[in-house]
């Protein structure tokens, strides 16, 4: 419980404190990347495999993936449908090749 509460918090108490206060434009512009860092950070994590002592191998299945999602991340701007798209690539991938 105490686990649940202390996660619920640390991701409401933000909107809640922010509501009270009236950000700089420059803060708003710079909070805007934060998103596009975010997923960037996941995507490269997830798009190499690491072998200690060894350079990282490519995540061939994930690159395929990737190529569709950033084309819906292009079109759409929606962090929704990149999600989406994303995950039916990989699933697809998964399903029909055998990957």
């Amino acid at each position: 419980m105490g686990s649940g509460i202390a996660t619920w918090l640390s991701r409401i108490m933000p909107f809640v404190i922010l509501k009270k206060f009236k950000l700089s434009a420059g803060v708003i512009e710079f909070l805007s990347f934060v998103p596009i860092a975010i997923m960037s950070a996941l995507w490269f994590e997830n798009l190499f495999i690491q072998h200690l002592g060894h350079l990282p191998s490519l995540n061939v299945p994930n690159l395929i993936a990737s190529l569709p999602t950033i084309l819906s991340a292009i079109i759409s701007k929606s962090l929704l449908v990149t999600v989406v798209v994303g995950v039916i690539s990989l699933a697809f991938l998964r399903l029909v090749l055998g990957m």
